[in-house]
Formats: structure tokens, C-alpha cells, sequence
């Protein structure tokens, strides 16, 4: 099938591995440890993903201007499924979706997800934030089982884990750079329990109930990942060690957070090269 913007899929496929390649994660999208049949997949669906959220987070454009775009995003992925692309990226996605038996509405989860962050910028208590991540986070991690054509339930729910526990580390990682955009993902009822006042947020000011309320979200998350790490008796080869690499990954920002006495505010916790490829080597003998 010829495209509207005359780029081939093979073309497409090669720009997703290009624009994955040089995006900053806390690990590469598409790493070593990804098998080279399946690389051009996972960048496909990387690129969806990360082009519907810088739709959600475009600089100044309004609101009503942002879900008008993510509408006629999600309206362009549901043509494509049917035939109608309009562009290489998307005939793709198609066929990614088709040939490795994906599941839409992971797709479609997403970006309810990407909308919400556009007009929802306050949660008011814990339940809210996990409904996000089941939309934001967990699709992703179900989408690359079914990559690897692993399709179990009880392997689905400990992804399920592992991924609500990478988005809400990133919240805590991302605390200020959220701020700046409006957003605060701490559950308010929570920041009430523990006297924490959005005046902290503005201040920087990182006391006694601010650390408090980080450290009960620190070990809180620790517990997702503990029980996420069940999901590795369903791995194995690389595929294990690319799981284990995120799960190491993630518990060492939240071990930075701590280092830091629980300053979210002031310090941003980061992964090294060297640190990532640290873990890179923990993740085949842990």
C-alpha cells in the first residue's frame, strides 16, 4: 500500500529506530538485549507513544488545541487498522499490530492517558493515580509480552506491577518538571494526611513532612516492584535480563531519592551511563 506522504514502511520503520535511538530514557528503547527482528517493532510503537505524549505536553498551545490533535491522532490509528493510513508511520503501526497479534485497545489506552494529562493536573487520592497508570504504564509493559508472544494473565498482572511502579518512580523523579507544567501526581489526600501544602512545591522546601511523605511513596513503590519481580519465572534469554535491567533501574532512583534524605525538590535523580551499565551486567546474574 502506497502511503499519502510517499514514505515507504520500510522507511518508516527506519525513522522510528532513528527517532527511539535519540530520545532520552532512563533506558534505551530499543537496547542490545532486544532481539533485531523485533527492534523495528518495539520502535514503532515507542514512536505512537511518545508523539501522542508530546502532543499532550506541546509548549504553550492551548488545551482544546492539544485533545484536538490527540483526537485526530487516535482517529488516524483506528483508519489505520482499517486499511485507511495516512501515513508510513502509521501503515507501520498497522502492521505490527496485524503481524505480531497486538491488542488495540492498549493503544487506545494510552492515549486516554495522554488526554487526561492534558486537562487533569491534581489527583485526589491514591486510587487515581493507579487508574492512570493502568492506562499511561501498563499497556506498555502488556504490549511488549505480546511482542514476545507471551500471553498469560497472571504474567500480565505482575507486569502490571512493574510498570505502575516505574511511573509513579518517574513521577517522584519528575516532581518539579511536573510542577513547572501545572501537574502534581502526589495523591492530595495524602499530601493533607502528611501537612504537605503546595506552598513546598513552590518554595523547594524539603521538611520533615515533605521527606515524610516522599519516603511513604518510596516504599510504597518498592512493594510494586517486589511483587512485580514475580514476572521473571514467565522470562527468559534476554528478554529476562531486559525486564530485570528496568526493575534495577528503577529501584536505583528511588535509592537516589533516598541518598538524597527524600529531596525530590532539589535534586533530580538520574542514571549514568556507567550506573546503567552496571546494572546492564546485574541484570544477567541477579
Amino acid at each position: 500500500m502506497q502511503n499519502k506522504n510517499s514514505i515507504s514502511v520500510t522507511d518508516a520503520y527506519s525513522q522510528a529506530l532513528t527517532f527511539a535511538k535519540t530520545h532520552y530514557e532512563n533506558f534505551p528503547v530499543v537496547s542490545l538485549l532486544i532481539p533485531k527482528r523485533l527492534k523495528k517493532h518495539i520502535a514503532i510503537v515507542y514512536w505512537f507513544a511518545r508523539t501522542a505524549d508530546d502532543i499532550a505536553d506541546e509548549g504553550n498551545v492551548s488545551e482544546k488545541i492539544r485533545l484536538e490533535k490527540l483526537n485526530e491522532f487516535e482517529d488516524e490509528f483506528k483508519n489505520s487498522l482499517e486499511g485507511n493510513s495516512s501515513n508510513g508511520y502509521e501503515i507501520a503501526l498497522s502492521n505490527t499490530i496485524t503481524e505480531r497479534k497486538l491488542t488495540p485497545k492498549y493503544f487506545t489506552d494510552l492515549l486516554s492517558a495522554f488526554k487526561q494529562d492534558v486537562t487533569k493536573r491534581r489527583y485526589a487520592n491514591f486510587d487515581e493515580v493507579l487508574n492512570y497508570c493502568k492506562r499511561s504504564a501498563n499497556p506498555v509493559g502488556r504490549i511488549i509480552l505480546e511482542l514476545f508472544d507471551i500471553r498469560n494473565e497472571k504474567a500480565n498482572e505482575y507486569s502490571d506491577k512493574i510498570c505502575t511502579a516505574l511511573q509513579l518512580t518517574n513521577f517522584l523523579q519528575d516532581t518539579i518538571i511536573d510542577y513547572k507544567k501545572g501537574r502534581i501526581y502526589l495523591a492530595k489526600d495524602e499530601m493533607q494526611n502528611f501537612g504537605v501544602t503546595d506552598f513546598l512545591f513552590e518554595q523547594k522546601e524539603n521538611n520533615y513532612n515533605f521527606k515524610r511523605l516522599v519516603k511513604h511513596n518510596v516504599e510504597r513503590i518498592y512493594g510494586f516492584f517486589d511483587e512485580g519481580k514475580n514476572l521473571l519465572t514467565f522470562l527468559n534469554g534476554k528478554l529476562r535480563a531486559e525486564i530485570n535491567w528496568t526493575i534495577l533501574g528503577g529501584e536505583e532512583i528511588l535509592l537516589q531519592i533516598k541518598k538524597n534524605d527524600f529531596d525530590i525538590l532539589n535534586h533530580r535523580p538520574e542514571l549514568s551511563k556507567i550506573k546503567m551499565a552496571g546494572l546492564l551486567i546485574n541484570s544477567f546474574i541477579s
